[in-house]
């Protein structure tokens, strides 16, 4: 089902900003920056202005015997920018191969996998403050990240729009395959040694086995967050769930694996009419044809009150709802 805006404009440079920013302004429309639209979930038309940002390119800002700071715009795909470093040699983004979405959206969700989060390999972006109409830089320590959170999630919300992001990447990285099941893949690839293009290689296989292409299947990707419980609520769900699925963090918490918790309590390949749980991942809901963006927004409340109701966790979306 599809769902309209009631404006849409395509901006790639300082000017095209600036000059929707005043005609927002001047006619105070509410407005959405739109990356590759992949973290999105619609429930109804838009009443104001949808902004996607179509710049474009990639380059070196510095160098030295170890490491490279690289820029992207924020129009880039994702996904092409971790194949151009990783094709470069430059280490440290492998991990998060086959990401969907743009540049631009990767710092907003701090976005991660498989032990890598973006904020690990951040060094500043540049963002166009709609108010000021002027360039602002925010380097890692402004961003407030945490969890697929960030200052651009909620102080900044709706103030402006990232334009370009930098990272620092290693030009001898080292490599992360103890989470998940990357080493698994690697045994399985029948790979001996692990550098970034045979990670990259690896995540990829992962992904394309466990989660659907939107371009086939409607999809959001992962749905909800992994929760974070403190050491006795992790010790009494893991009395009653001996199988549970959790990774210790550096504070004494656990981070539980929401997608373990959604198919254990059995809702993986549920389906419903047109809409359901993936058969092979149970974080991503799908929709299978017709279904509207409000079906898929009440099975996530249901699985949510599911969830709660049989260990008392409350999962929160990672999808923005709109």
């Amino acid at each position: 089902m599809n769902v309209d805006a009631e404006y849409f404009a395509e901006v790639a440079s300082i000017q095209e900003m600036t000059r929707i920013a005043e005609y927002i302004l001047e006619n105070r429309l509410p407005y959405l920056v739109l990356g590759g639209g992949s973290n999105i979930l619609f429930t109804k038309d838009f009443k104001g202005v949808i902004i996607k940002v179509c710049n474009k390119g990639i380059e070196i800002h510095a160098e030295t015997k170890d490491y490279v700071e690289v820029q992207a715009d924020a129009g880039e795909n994702w996904d092409d920018l971790v194949a151009h470093c990783v094709e470069a040699g430059y280490g440290g983004l492998e991990n998060l191969s086959l990401i969907p979405g743009n540049v631009g959206a990767s710092p907003v969700q701090n976005i991660g996998a498989y032990g890598v989060e973006l904020k690990d390999h951040f060094v500043s972006l540049d963002f166009f403050d709609f108010d000021t109409k002027t360039i602002k830089t925010y380097f890692s320590k402004d961003c407030n990240f945490s969890y697929r959170n960030s200052i651009f999630k909620n102080e900044l919300k709706g103030k402006g729009i990232v334009t370009k992001v930098k990272f620092r990447l290693a030009k001898n990285p080292e490599i992360k395959i103890s989470y998940g099941s990357i080493k698994d893949e690697l045994d399985s690839m029948g790979k001996k040694t692990s550098g970034i293009k045979v990670v990259r290689e690896a995540v990829i296989r992962i992904r394309r086995s466990k989660l659907p292409d939107p371009v086939e299947l409607g999809n959001a990707g992962s749905f909800f967050k992994n929760p974070v419980v403190d050491k006795n609520k992790y010790n009494e769900l893991k009395r009653k769930l001996p199988e549970l699925v959790a990774y210790p963090q550096e504070d004494g918490s656990w981070k539980l694996a929401a997608g373990w918790l959604i198919e254990h309590f059995g809702w993986k390949g549920y389906r419903h009419k047109n809409f359901g749980v993936h058969k092979n991942q149970a974080l991503v809901l799908v929709n299978y044809g017709k279904a509207s963006g409000r079906d898929i927004f009440n099975l996530s409340e249901e699985i949510k009150k599911s969830i709660q109701a049989e260990t008392g966790v409350e999962l929160e979306r990672e999808v923005n709802i709109l």
